[in-house]
């Protein structure tokens, strides 16, 4: 089956479940998790399989930009679908899903001169797996601080719009430190891995996805030790959060295209 029908039918699945989510915040139809959650898995497992196909290709491993969105947006919708299973997360797929569909649509119609690899060792499939795992981790925590932040204002301001939509805040701030802690592990795994594997990693581009990886970890650290000896919470936590996943995309994604699209080096 040719790979691009798993992206459009992935794509009308994430729109269909991201729809009946928005639809039943709106009291336009009676909220259906069930559904919500069924058409999301099946959306993954096509995405999985787009996913698959695009980076394991005929003639090569694609490890490019796009390919690498996408299996990046693979794994944070999975990890929503199952925190959904057991914390009140599920309005988060009304911001995640359209990642999903938008990375799956670039993969689709662009294309790059990235050099394909004919072979991967172990250790960069478990460093490329550690990583994407915390990326994953980390942009639901970043989702949920943005949620925490709109929440907290409007309490503040009196306003509940939005927060009558969403659960308490306490649950939402412990939700987002798990994240933090968990996606703070893998990171650290993520880390250590790519200098004991990465035979390369003086590399000019690795020099600076590494020096700005390890400035975001210092950022979460910090946030971490500042929630348990300081207390800090709330917007507080949101920023620093924010700005973590910023460094963090900024990491890996900027030093992708630079050296992918502007200096045209797979």
């Amino acid at each position: 089956m040719n790979t691009a029908i798993f992206g459009i039918l992935a794509c009308l699945l994430y729109s269909a479940s991201a729809g009946i989510q928005i639809a039943g915040l709106r009291r336009e139809i009676p909220a259906k998790h069930l559904l919500v959650s069924v058409s999301g898995i099946a959306a993954i497992l096509l995405h999985g399989l787009f996913t698959f196909r695009e980076i394991v290709t005929d003639h090569g491993i694609n490890l490019g930009i796009l390919p690498m969105a996408s299996l990046i947006t693979l794994a944070i919708s999975s990890l929503l679908m199952a925190n959904s299973l057991r914390r009140p997360v599920a309005n988060l797929v009304i911001a995640i899903f359209p990642l999903a569909i938008i990375a799956i649509l670039a993969t689709l119609a662009t294309t790059t001169d990235y050099t394909l690899r004919q072979h991967l060792a172990g250790g960069i499939v478990t460093h490329i797996v550690l990583s994407v795992i915390a990326y994953g981790l980390l942009a639901i925590a970043a989702l949920q601080a943005i949620m925490l932040s709109f929440g907290d204002y409007e309490l503040k301001h009196r306003k509940f719009d939005l927060v009558r939509h969403l659960p308490p805040l306490q649950t939402m701030e412990s939700l987002l430190f798990e994240l933090l802690w968990a996606g703070l592990i893998f990171l650290t795994l993520s880390i250590i891995s790519g200098f004991i594997f990465l035979g390369d990693i003086y590399n000019p581009g690795l020099i600076h996805h590494t020096s700005i990886t390890l400035g975001a970890w210092i950022v979460f650290a910090v946030l971490l030790w500042g929630r348990h000896q300081l207390g800090w919470r709330g917007a507080t936590a949101s920023r620093w959060t924010l700005s973590g996943f910023a460094l963090l995309l900024l990491g890996y994604f900027g030093s992708k295209l630079v050296l992918e699209i502007i200096l045209g080096n797979g």
